[in-house]
């Protein structure tokens, strides 16, 4: 029996031809025709020399520095390239050449794919942002809030209020306030068979206050521009926090001055357009902040998202996070909350956050919610491996 193989040599000199870029040193000999020239354009376009058109008849490509040609480039990408792709080369388009102001206009809002590091460089642009662009990057931003919260949501509600009632258990519950299943199963070993009963000898049930607020959660985020998508999905568990009746939350961002946007928190699309990224930092003034309005620091929880590059007072700082962890406060550190992976930080202050008992890490959204049940149940923190 015979079996035909295709010759696999042509389409390993296909794939490095788009790789290569096809100058005349790429040595495949192998020319590019229909959607394959199309999708090398593109890449070219982006990733040629200096990022500027080229010479050449495989080189014509270039993103130019009009929007219709930009938002022509958008399509295409989208064509030929996946939605994960599409983001990665969005953000190379904006970082390499400088496109950032283009998002000013309203059409090529429109042809973006919205992620993350887009609502970041949309919030970059500030006042910068012409009236009629607004509207078009509220629904930009709007679109990326909403995609967040459907799949972080359920799993921080239902985290954290595992952990607020298990945090709330009290060994000497009133009647109506016994949780049964959970006392029989503390005091089977006290079974009597001559009975076929179980005598507790420990009750387990809620405090009178179940039905109050539990815990006090003030999160604090650093808004200097390199932590834009820290500030995104901070904003967006901001809100799902807010919405739980148990906890009271608190949301305040800083640089040099200190805003406090708690009133937002109903929406965290007015939360992001009251950020003003950039600009320096100051921890200390900060924490200053956030110390002062807290009432109940054994049922509080502090989050300090930075990168730690403090231009404040950096004793103080420290000073100020010991007192708040002496007086019951539980104090978490987070170098970033993104996806990432772990950012530039000032490794000298994160040791001495250490020293204090406050490790900082970076984490992604998905372990946030573990992270917040752990606080507030006083437990040792989920830090990776990685940090």
């Amino acid at each position: 029996m015979t079996t035909t193989t295709t010759d696999p040599a042509p389409e390993r000199l296909r794939r490095w031809r788009l790789v290569l870029g096809g100058d005349g040193a790429d040595g495949t000999g192998c020319a590019l025709s229909g959607r394959d020239a199309a999708m090398d354009g593109a890449l070219s376009a982006l990733y040629g020399k200096g990022g500027e058109p080229q010479t050449g008849r495989e080189r014509a490509a270039g993103l130019g520095a009009s929007a219709p040609s930009v938002a022509r480039w958008l399509g295409d990408i989208r064509t030929y390239f996946p939605s994960s792709v599409v983001r990665v080369m969005q953000r190379d388009a904006i970082d390499r050449l400088g496109l950032a102001t283009l998002l000013l206009e309203p059409e090529m809002l429109e042809a973006v794919e919205a992620d993350v590091h887009l609502v970041g460089t949309l919030l970059s642009l500030g006042k910068a942002m012409p009236e009629t662009t607004k509207e078009t990057a509220r629904a930009v931003v709007r679109k990326v809030v909403e995609d967040l919260e459907e799949r972080l949501a359920t799993r921080t509600r239902a985290a954290l209020t595992g952990a607020l009632d298990r945090s709330a258990r009290t060994d000497r519950p009133r009647h109506h306030d016994i949780d049964w299943n959970r006392t029989i199963a503390a005091n089977l070993k006290h079974y009597l068979p001559e009975y076929r009963t179980v005598v507790p000898e420990r009750l387990v049930g809620h405090g009178r206050a179940a039905r109050s607020v539990k815990k006090e959660i003030v999160l604090c985020i650093d808004q200097s521009g390199s932590m834009a998508a820290s500030v995104v999905h901070a904003s967006v568990f901001g809100a799902v926090l807010a919405s739980m009746r148990s906890i009271s939350t608190r949301l305040v961002v800083f640089d040099t001055a200190v805003v406090d946007l708690t009133d937002r928190l109903d929406d965290p699309v007015d939360v992001l357009f009251g950020v003003r990224l950039g600009g320096g930092t100051d921890i200390n003034r900060a924490l200053a902040y956030c110390q002062s309005r807290i009432t109940r620091p054994a049922e509080t929880v502090v989050v300090l998202i930075s990168d730690l590059y403090e231009g404040g007072i950096r004793d103080e700082m420290l000073k100020r996070v010991a007192a708040m962890k002496a007086s019951g406060v539980q104090f978490v550190a987070l170098l970033a909350l993104s996806d990432e992976g772990v950012p530039a930080y000032d490794r000298e202050h994160a040791a001495a956050l250490a020293g204090l008992g406050a490790p900082a890490f970076a984490c992604t959204p998905d372990l946030f919610p573990e992270v917040m049940a752990a606080a507030i149940e006083k437990r040792p923190l989920p830090i990776p491996d990685t940090a």
